[in-house]
């Protein structure tokens, strides 16, 4: 199974603590998509990546996907031609949802060589071009592409090679190499994708990622960061998760506080606490985290 189906089989579970507020969310999400299939950015603008949130909450909670639509919106993109590297990786996944069977017939090699552009030397992904040096977050990203087309990079024992470079002096990692301080979404994506690979962690990264809750519940994206955030918040519970690390219950209750702060009544949810507003991306975060927390 990809690890991003696995994301998804995670936030199917959310509706047990959603209860029932869960018609909220899943019409939220149905008001994500525009009637060209397309999904909104936080300006209400149409943007594929923000199409995957959209799409992937709307299967989460066994909501219908307007395929045709949909896939309207996606052709209009083509083979991808001018996409930077996320947004790729977006196309690549929007089509997986719509379904392979639709895509043309020579698009999924078209994209994964366009992915495959942005290898860097050391072997892992990063879409910033005037960097030499692959990414955590790159490695994650071109990994789910080629899962969502049903591929695997090319040597993928480079890839995991790759992420050896961006090893904090703390027991995490960073998305750049030689620095002392992890970032704690870094580290989750670096744990999530080894794990997956078959590889095993270090049992101090569970520790590490544990540190980074916060006294109000969730979690901080870096150890100095002002205030716990919900994408960092996510990802530390299925990085924990990936590990076989069981959430402490002070943790535990904790983080559902916090995901109850972050709870709007139109359906949503807020990043953080000082987000004004509402997207697929978050919403759909708050998803995953809820699913982890409802285990």
């Amino acid at each position: 199974m990809s690890f991003r189906l696995q994301l998804l089989q995670v936030a199917r579970l959310a509706p047990r603590l959603l209860g029932d507020s869960t018609d909220l969310v899943r019409n939220f999400f149905r008001a994500q998509l525009s009637p060209s299939g397309a999904g909104l950015d936080r300006k209400g603008a149409p943007d594929i990546y923000y199409t995957i949130f959209a799409l992937a909450g709307l299967q989460a909670l066994d909501a219908p996907v307007p395929r045709d639509d949909v896939e309207a919106f996606l052709r209009t993109h083509g083979d991808g031609e001018g996409l930077d590297f996320v947004h790729l990786s977006a196309l690549a996944r929007c089509w997986s949802v719509v379904g392979k069977e639709r895509m043309p017939r020579t698009l999924g090699p078209a994209l994964l060589e366009r992915i495959e552009a942005f290898r860097k030397p050391d072997g892992g992904y990063e879409g910033n071009p005037s960097l030499g040096h692959g990414s955590a977050y790159g490695a994650f990203v071109a990994l789910g592409a080629y899962e969502d087309l049903g591929q695997t990079p090319p040597h993928p024992l480079k890839l995991i090679q790759s992420l050896k470079r961006l090893e904090t002096s703390d027991g995490a990692w960073s998305n750049v190499p030689n620095v002392q301080t992890g970032a704690t979404n870094a580290t989750a994506g670096a744990v999530t994708l080894i794990r997956h690979l078959g590889f095993p962690v270090n049992a101090r990264v569970g520790d590490w990622l544990l540190a980074q809750s916060h006294p109000q519940g969730g979690f901080l994206a870096v150890p100095s960061a002002p205030m716990p955030d919900l994408l960092s918040t996510a990802t530390t519970l299925h990085a924990l998760a990936a590990m076989d690390r069981r959430l402490p219950s002070q943790i535990h209750e904790r983080c559902l506080d916090f995901l109850d702060s972050l709870w709007d009544a139109r359906g949503g949810f807020h990043g953080h606490w000082a987000d004004d507003y509402l997207d697929a991306e978050y919403t759909f975060y708050a998803l995953l985290a809820l699913g982890h927390l409802s285990l």
